[in-house]
């Protein structure tokens, strides 16, 4: 670890840092405190020698250049990764060191037991034998999506500082807030971040290099009753809370987040409130398939109509919002930054892990706005969680990546 000496204390003090975004307030970033928080990252950026380090304020993001130092042009690539975290408890984040894990133990989080890291329930801590691990202390998330990106990001651009003799071409560093509430990528302004490709640091274990993401809509449902008394409610009452459950009956039943997985699409019902009266459910529509995709919300569509018909009258109201595409669609036109991405790695003896992400990253925005923009391993594991738990290990490798990857673009 002594090349990047400073990675893990970095690190630590980021995840101390409550960033936590919030859909409801509208604002840009969500909230003060990543507004705050990208204040500092600017400000160390600035400390370490990075030049036009500046907070775009269309979007929130922390950027900075890295000139090239070449005699010769090499396309300009960008590295990116978000500083909010998940919904989860993140205050008063206590990370614990285990040095040298055997692979085996049950790790114990908090003082009483009552929250444990245990193989059997866990098993890819059997693939960090000999590793140094961080984790929480079971009251709250670690916060290494995307911190351990943030980290990463910033100890790569630390280490071409301090050694110029280290050739690169022109990099750029995107900081940005929010993508955790999905709306991060939304602003992202890149006429300020002048680019031929980029790489979010936003995956999970070793190796992982994903180009493919779902497409994605969120669907709202509103639905309308009839509330009387039930002791008079034959043929009057239309109970909201019943037309829910009839609604959701009428999704396929194995199209759920939890009998699915690959490339396989579903329908997630992620909130449902209500009374006789009226009531609401809030879906996320996912699928890898633009075709099934669109399917997909032709058939939400169609239930609310069917229902409406039998009722004569627009009991279930349905929105439905786009939230990002499949990024494959803009990558697999030119392979080049998944390419480079992948000999990095093998030219490191890592062992890239290319497989669809059943999700999204601020990648599948940012390629659909002209940037090609792959996603890369930053190393957490359980992410969004009490269980979530990194490797210093596989976060030095992430930034040798990185390294690697300027190296082979600037040949």
């Amino acid at each position: 670890m002594t090349k990047y000496e400073n990675l893990i204390p970095r690190f630590l003090k980021y995840v101390e840092r409550d960033t936590q975004s919030d859909e409801t307030t509208g604002t840009v970033p969500s909230t003060p405190a990543q507004a705050e928080f990208a204040k500092d990252l600017a400000e160390e950026l600035k400390q370490l020698g990075v030049s036009d380090v500046h907070i775009n304020v269309q979007s929130g993001y922390v950027i900075g250049t890295i000139p090239s130092n070449l005699d010769h042009e090499v396309p300009t690539i960008g590295f990116i990764s978000h500083i909010d975290t998940a919904d989860f408890t993140a205050k008063n984040v206590a990370p614990q060191i285990v040095e040298d894990y055997d692979g085996e133990s049950v790790i114990k989080l908090d003082q009483a037991g009552q929250y444990v890291l245990d193989p059997k329930v866990f098993p890819n801590l059997k693939h960090y034998q000999g590793d140094t691990l961080i984790t929480t202390d079971g009251s709250t998330l670690l916060g290494a999506d995307d911190k351990a990106g943030v980290a990463e990001i910033v100890t790569f651009a630390e280490y071409l500082m301090t050694h110029p003799e280290v050739k690169h071409g022109k990099l750029m560093v995107g900081l940005g807030p929010d993508e955790e509430i999905g709306t991060g990528a939304d602003h992202f302004d890149v006429d300020d971040f002048k680019v031929d490709m980029a790489y979010t640091v936003d995956g999970g274990p070793l190796g992982q290099l994903e180009y493919e993401t779902f497409n994605a809509a969120d669907g709202q449902v509103v639905i309308t009753g009839t509330n009387v008394h039930p002791g008079e409610a034959k043929d009057v009452m239309v109970n909201a809370l019943q037309l829910a459950m009839d609604f959701h009956a009428q999704l396929p039943e194995n199209e759920r987040p939890e009998k699915t997985d690959g490339r396989e699409g579903f329908f997630h019902l992620y909130r449902m409130t209500g009374t006789t009266d009226s009531a609401t459910m809030g879906y996320i529509i996912r699928d890898h398939d633009k075709a099934k995709f669109e399917a997909q919300k032709a058939l939400f569509k169609a239930i609310a109509d069917k229902m409406n018909a039998a009722y004569g009258s627009e009991r279930v109201k349905v929105t439905i919002r786009d939230q990002y595409y499949n990024m494959r669609e803009v990558i697999e036109q030119d392979m080049t930054v998944v390419n480079l991405a992948e000999q990095a790695m093998k030219d490191l003896n890592i062992k890239p892990d290319i497989a669809p992400v059943r999700g999204g990253t601020d990648g599948s925005k940012i390629s659909f706005m002209g940037i090609p923009t792959p996603n890369l391993f930053a190393g957490g594991e359980n992410m969004h969680g009490r269980f979530e738990y990194v490797s210093e290990q596989t976060m030095a490798k992430a930034t040798d990546v990185l390294l690697k990857i300027n190296e082979l673009n600037s040949k």
